[in-house]
């Protein structure tokens, strides 16, 4: 279920020296992770806040506008936030804080924008407040005629490039404008699938689904679901699907993600396969149910011309517009989605981080955060594999130490990650783990390469053509492959609910994103319950070690913590037994 906001006490409760936070007036928050209630006030604490650092004893959070006001539109009240931190803080909250906090959660909703006739309406009833932003020209300029006090017309076209111009300038707009209801498109969910399971939407994907339709009111519609990879974000686009019965268009962020949106959809509804069309790099097909990959949209022949692709958001009458994987929405899909705001969109994501920094066009163009869920939280219920974590910190060789004292800063992390040291630590992980179905990630092909060689282990790339891929994962869910070796392109949208490890060999500098999607490759639960395993391997006095730390953020914030491990420790003869 979602993350329900606290009960807000009156008066706050006292502080005690007891407590875990310290709450600091310029917006940050530092945490004791060492406190008996570290836990639980770090899952209070996560709604409205975002972790900056994590390092062995304090974290550090920070009250950002879009924190805040991401935990408003999922309808938590500054109350509420301003009484979780003194419900938790060791001192008196500074006396700035409570009103800081009050003022920017407000802010959210000053601003509507409202159906008028064929166009919209900015509706500002603070007129001093609507006379400052009209004097700020990103805003003026996609406002039209002012039809009285406390509202200007709007050009439909400049609903989302208007919304953007809002936040950029401290005033995010809630958008009541509503949307077109697209085409027809009856179905059902089967209560059996076609392979012959009973199939039911869990309490919480039904809670997603119910939260972001909002009964078809103008305030549900668009926003994103923000669920951990193995938890049914499919189910929960399907639900949503469901609810409104409208023509629907998928993007996705691969050819083989595309294909299991379809297995998916075709396993759990009635509907019929020829309503179901795949619009990719193979072919371009349009049907009511359309699946396209992000790859494909942002294709042009010359990078001169416009994106020709994006006719495909005109060429059905879509009632709504699922974006998967949305933190990693390319920038040019922005763009065309700025210009399709009267079509409801979905983004399903496992994190809102973006290491582009564009959350806010996410917020504005997507829609806010409607629903999200603590990871630890389902793992409890059972509904995601328990994990444990592990940073194995291996040496550089002698050999390579000058090499890398006199490299370039970027070529310091190549040296680092490709680190050959790194082969042994996973010849004895591959040992250990013979028998269970095991991934090997990384981002340098040539690491890879040595390794697939080594180990005799199939490699999967981007190179690799999408029917032997689908074959090698096919051969792996029926245990036939226990172990692949993935490029980056294992990082989302696989289906391989049975792999239990996952080694990490390299990644993509310090990006928090990549570290969740690459643990969510195992998550999914056992049929017999067993835990799942992420070792990411680290070589210790080098760049690779200081970014390590960074991509732990997200999964620290949602919980997790890593074991920190010598090589020495896995190495040892004793250590394969158990």
């Amino acid at each position: 279920m979602a993350r329900p906001s606290p009960p807000v006490a009156a008066p706050l409760p006292a502080y005690d020296p007891k407590n875990p936070l310290i709450v600091q007036g310029d917006r940050t928050v530092l945490v004791e992770v060492d406190n008996p209630r570290y836990a639980e006030a770090r899952d209070a604490l996560a709604p409205f806040a975002e972790l900056e650092k994590s390092p062995e004893h304090i974290h550090t959070y920070r009250l950002t506008p879009l924190s805040l006001w991401n935990a408003a539109a999922a309808g938590m009240s500054a109350a509420a936030m301003i009484d979780v931190l003194a419900r938790y803080s060791k001192f008196p909250l500074p006396a700035n804080l409570p009103v800081d906090i009050t003022e920017i959660v407000s802010r959210y909703g000053r601003v509507k924008l409202e159906r008028l006739g064929d166009g919209l309406r900015l509706v500002c009833p603070d007129a001093p407040l609507l006379e400052e932003l009209v004097r700020q020209p990103r805003v003026r300029e996609y406002l039209g005629e002012r039809l009285d006090p406390t509202s200007f017309r709007v050009d439909p076209a400049h609903r989302g490039v208007l919304k953007q111009a809002l936040i950029a300038v401290g005033y995010p707009a809630e958008d009541l404008a509503g949307y077109t209801e697209g085409a027809p498109l009856p179905f059902r969910l089967r209560s059996v699938t076609r392979e012959g399971r009973p199939f039911q939407v869990r309490d919480y994907q039904q809670d997603a689904a119910d939260v972001f339709y909002a009964g078809g009111d103008v305030r549900g519609g668009s926003g994103v679901i923000v669920l951990p990879c193995g938890a049914g974000k499919t189910i929960v686009g399907i639900a949503v699907m469901a609810a409104l019965q409208r023509s629907t268009l998928v993007l996705t962020t691969s050819v083989t993600a595309v294909k299991q949106w379809r297995r998916e959809i075709l396993d759990k509804t009635d509907l019929a396969e020829d309503l179901i069309a795949e619009y990719t790099g193979e072919r371009k097909g349009i049907a009511p149910v359309t699946l396209a990959t992000y790859q494909i949209l942002t294709h042009r022949p010359d990078r001169n011309e416009d994106f020709p692709h994006f006719k495909l958001f005109d060429q059905q009458d879509w009632g709504l517009i699922i974006y998967d994987e949305v933190h990693l929405l390319p920038a040019p899909v922005f763009r065309v989605t700025a210009q399709i705001q009267a079509r409801r969109r979905l983004g399903l994501t496992a994190t809102l981080v973006r290491e582009d920094g564009r959350e806010a066009d996410v917020f504005t163009l997507i829609g806010p955060k409607k629903y999200d869920v603590p990871w630890r939280e389902l793992e409890g219920r059972g509904w995601i594999a328990e994990a444990t974590c592990a940073e194995v910190r291996v040496a550089l060789p002698e050999a390579l130490r000058m090499e890398y004292a006199v490299a370039k800063w970027r070529q310091k992390y190549r040296i680092a990650s490709e680190n050959p040291a790194k082969d042994e630590v996973v010849a004895r992980l591959v040992q250990r783990y013979a028998n269970s179905r095991l991934l090997i990630i990384g981002q340098y092909l040539k690491q890879l390469r040595r390794l697939a060689k080594r180990f005799d282990i199939p490699l999967i790339t981007g190179a690799t053509p999408n029917a032997e891929r689908e074959e090698l994962y096919h051969r792996f869910r029926r245990g036939e492959q226990r172990h692949l070796i993935l490029s980056k392109v294992g990082n989302f949208a696989i289906d391989l609910p049975d792999a239990t490890v996952l080694i990490q060999v390299s990644g993509t500098f310090g990006s928090r994103q990549e570290e969740a999607q690459r643990l969510g490759r195992i998550l999914r639960p056992k049929v017999n319950g067993e835990t799942a395993h992420f070792y990411t391997l680290v070589t210790r006095d080098t760049r690779e070690l200081d970014f390590a730390h960074h991509r732990q953020l997200f999964l620290t914030e949602q919980g997790y913590s890593y074991t920190i491990i010598d090589e020495a420790e896995l190495l040892e003869p004793k250590r394969l037994t158990g």
